[in-house]
């Protein structure tokens, strides 16, 4: 975190709570995180400091897991999605963009809206969104994920996407 003090982990509001009376329940948690596999102790860390359950045999599968017989393409989740599906039955899943929960094969705003159609109906049934307007791949959708291009492109191309209510 920036500067010099760090500040403890807060938690969107009602997660904790849910994911506690879920827990209580016999849900066991599965985090899939693009935070290293080798972060895995600091992660659980971090999420019990949050009030998040994290039990022993909570799963942590970050980034570099390797999931037998899928290979891994990026930073992209599919394999782990697998892995996760393997062992538990899955009965929701909370993510704060698209590739949380699907794979995006065209990452423009025309093939996410497509992604979007094709699942509507599980939002809010089987798949969660805790939306995070900081950062996602939500972003370079937005400038054809052109890194390339200048900075105040890349903002002009974000900017011009915003729907402003009048």
């Amino acid at each position: 975190m920036p500067g010099s003090r760090s500040a403890k982990a807060k938690a969107v509001p009602g997660v904790v709570e849910f994911a506690r009376a879920a827990n209580a329940r016999g849900v066991t948690p599965v985090y899939i995180s693009n935070r290293a596999v080798h972060l895995k102790d600091a992660t659980q860390a971090n999420l019990r400091s949050a009030g998040l359950p994290v039990a022993d045999e909570s799963v942590f599968l970050g980034l570099g897991t390797v999931v037998a017989d899928c290979e891994q393409d990026g930073s992209e989740k599919d394999c782990r999605r697998q892995l996760a599906g393997r062992k538990y039955r899955v009965l929701m899943q909370f993510g704060d963009q698209l590739g949380d929960f699907a794979r995006i094969y065209d990452n423009s705003p025309a093939g996410r809206q497509e992604l979007l159609d094709k699942y509507d109906a599980w939002f809010g049934e089987r798949w969660w969104m805790l939306p995070n307007p900081t950062y996602g791949s939500w972003e370079p959708a937005l400038f054809d994920n052109d890194w390339r291009q200048p900075r105040d492109a890349r903002r002009a191309a974000k900017r011009a996407a915003l729907e402003v209510a009048r």
